[in-house]
């Protein structure tokens, strides 16, 4: 093994070759030095990177919800009669069909049903038209239909009289049939509201495609809360699978839920209400977000989250409103309601079956507890009047009963300790490449002791960011390597936002995009696909000795990969300069007599242009390439690309067994 003096020498030589030719373009040199010793190291938190669900940009509804009707239940134009029942629309002239709407749904907490008034007939003088009246709804931007999968249709039917009802999905424009079935019934079986369940089967593809209700026979006929959801969903749990398969891959330790702004509410009257979201979907009132501005029908709830992050074993955390919106705020004299919504909800998560709110839980088809560990308590509120006073009666209340919960504020304290009570702080920075790179050492001075940083929202945004940009990439990449070192001082990380459906973009960049049909990561997506290890992991020690240090940094990591039992060294190294680096890496600190290192993955991502993105057209022109580096082992020598990250795998084999095939190995997180 090459000593550190040896290594020493090697890059002073190198840093005289370099001053001697800088002035004709000569690359730069560095010398990466890494302590392999596991004695030496730091213990990464289980939690480490997870990832932030918010709805916004359509992220739910229209997207990982797969329910594929928007405005099933025609809530959202209001409560009150006559009301806009958009995206709906009608088939038909005024001579053959009328709709309106009234209240005359049998759900309590959602009033609305759709009135559609037949004029027309298949005999007489007023003959409908061949291909029937009614409506139909376009989903959110075109439904995906896709030749040889089922769909399951859900709808609730009354009328005047019997009924001959066509039930389609079609083409935009309704020439093309992809799958249709046909409902009759007698008027004795449909005077009163009556559950309609049906699977179509499709016969064709298109991702603009439509739901249609039609008939050719006069009458009225009511409707309510109309279902469209595929049969494939994740787990059959109702779950977009493209998109959760793009989460899955990030293989997040927790998932932060539902936001965010979308939490907090422009007004409190609008804000997240979680009982409003549990129970059967049909039953659900939906609610308006007026930070984000759209409407959604709470399909995807409470329940719906907590299931997810079990499914992919991640833990949930449960941001609550704390009594405080953008707009207005309860006193905290007053806020002891709010917070016995928030033990309500900590009871339906984690109660006994037996219990009021466990028993919901249980009804819902989860008997068992789900694993709440953490709740935020509000978000971004730390600066707002009563936020200190209410956080407080939330904490000590939830302590009460459930001591062993992690309570999160909203106050950080990175800078300064905190002057109330707290097992986590939150952080949040949006800001440009070069200054989120900098401030991969913002954490290096944060205590180590008391509350633990959660730095759930963090991203590069304006000019530098455009749509997702490489150069966002590069930065946030700097960022958390600078995050990852500070791991005794950090608990859990973040990106924020996760998804953006293109037709809804309030919000720039995003990690996934998506829209009724197909998806992409963002190179921000792409970078912390090399963090997907870190969790859990042990942070080793490293010296980087480089004259361009401002451009460089670099951290490294033992882990052990759950599927094959294997140990492995990672190193990963951002270059945020425009020059090639010649680097020379060593690894110290093997016992030689039981370990060595071979077999190397190098993965980099790169781009010819700073401000490269991925599209639907060119959805991997930024995405990492993995290449296997035969020569891997304990000293390295290697190319850094300029403006790049750079990641090397290497197996932590032992001498005395051999692990057949290692020298070809691979591991890979892409």
């Amino acid at each position: 093994m090459v000593s550190y003096s040896v290594v020493l020498l090697y890059f002073l030589a190198s840093l005289v070759c370099q001053c001697s030719s800088v002035e004709v373009g000569a690359n730069q040199t560095a010398v990466l030095l890494v302590n392999a010793s596991e004695a030496s190291g730091k213990p990464i938190p289980e939690t480490f990177f997870g990832v932030f669900f918010e709805e916004i940009n359509h992220a739910g509804a229209g997207g990982l919800w797969a329910e594929l009707v928007s405005n099933r239940g025609f809530e959202a134009g209001g409560p009150n009669t006559p009301s806009n029942i958009d995206p709906w629309s009608i088939i038909g002239d005024e001579s053959s069909v009328i709709v309106s709407t009234d209240r005359s749904s049998c759900f309590e907490r959602n009033k609305i049903a759709l009135r559609v008034d037949v004029l027309c007939d298949s005999t007489g003088a007023n003959l409908c038209p061949t291909s029937g009246v009614g409506v139909y709804n376009p989903g959110f931007w075109g439904m995906n239909i896709e030749e040889g999968k089922s769909y399951k249709v859900v709808f609730y039917v009354r009328s005047s009289g019997s009924i001959n009802l066509s039930v389609a999905l079609t083409s935009s424009n309704g020439s093309q049939s992809l799958a249709a079935a046909d409902v009759i019934a007698s008027a004795s079986k449909v005077s009163d509201w009556q559950k309609v369940e049906l699977q179509l089967d499709a016969n064709g593809t298109n991702s603009n495609s439509r739901l249609q209700l039609t008939t050719t026979e006069t009458g009225v006929i009511w409707f309510d809360q109309v279902s469209v959801m595929p049969l494939d969903t994740y787990k059959g749990r109702g779950f977009r699978a493209d998109l959760v398969k793009m989460v899955e891959d990030l293989k997040p330790r927790f998932i932060r839920f539902p936001g965010g702004c979308f939490v907090e509410g422009e007004w409190l009257r609008n804000a997240f209400r979680w009982k409003e979201t549990i129970g059967p979907w049909e039953e659900r009132p939906g609610h308006f977000g007026d930070v984000w501005m759209y409407w959604t029908d709470d399909g995807l709830g409470y329940f719906e989250f907590l299931q997810l992050a079990e499914d992919l074993n991640s833990l949930p955390v449960w941001v609550i409103n704390n009594g405080i919106s953008h707009q207005d705020q309860v006193d905290t004299s007053s806020v002891l309601p709010f917070v016995q919504e928030a033990l309500d909800s900590i009871e339906f998560a984690r109660g006994d079956a037996n219990s009021t709110w466990g028993s919901v839980r249980a009804a819902m088809g989860h008997p068992e507890p789900f694993d709440l560990q953490y709740i935020a308590i509000g978000n971004e509120d730390c600066g707002k009047k009563n936020y200190k006073g209410n956080y407080r009666k939330f904490y000590y209340a939830i302590k009460s009963y459930y001591p062993d919960i992690k309570l999160i504020s909203n106050c950080d304290g990175s800078s300064q300790p905190l002057d109330h009570p707290a097992e986590l702080y939150d952080y949040h920075v949006y800001t440009g490449a070069n200054d989120i790179f900098s401030r991969g050492r913002h954490f290096d001075k944060a205590p180590r002791n008391g509350p633990k940083a959660f730095v759930s929202e963090y991203a590069v945004t304006g000019k530098d960011a455009g749509k997702g940009s490489f150069f966002a990439a590069l930065g946030e990449a700097g960022f958390l390597i600078g995050l990852e070192k500070n791991s005794d001082a950090i608990d859990m990380v973040s990106y924020a936002p996760l998804f953006v459906n293109v037709n809804d973009r309030r919000w720039n960049p995003d990690a996934i995009v998506f829209d009724s049909s197909k998806v992409y990561g963002t190179p921000s997506y792409w970078v912390q696909r090399f963090f997907t290890e870190t969790s859990g992991a042990t942070i080793l020690d490293l010296t980087l000795q480089t004259n361009s240090s401002a451009s460089l940094i670099a951290s490294a990591i033992s882990w052990k990969d759950s599927e094959n039992n294997k140990e492995y060294l990672r190193i990963k190294i951002v270059n945020f300069g425009g020059n090639t680096v010649n680097l020379k890496i060593s690894v110290n600190g093997l016992d030689t007599n039981s370990f060595k290192l071979s077999g190397s993955n190098k993965t980099v991502l790169t781009s010819a242009n700073l401000m490269d993105e991925n599209s639907f057209t060119a959805p991997n022109k930024v995405a990492p390439i993995q290449s296997l580096l035969e020569k891997g082992g304990e000293e390295m020598d290697t190319v850094l690309a300029p403006h790049s990250i750079t990641s090397f795998d290497l197996l932590k084999e032992s001498i005395n067994i051999r692990i057949p095939g290692a020298d070809s190995f691979s591991t890979s997180s892409f």
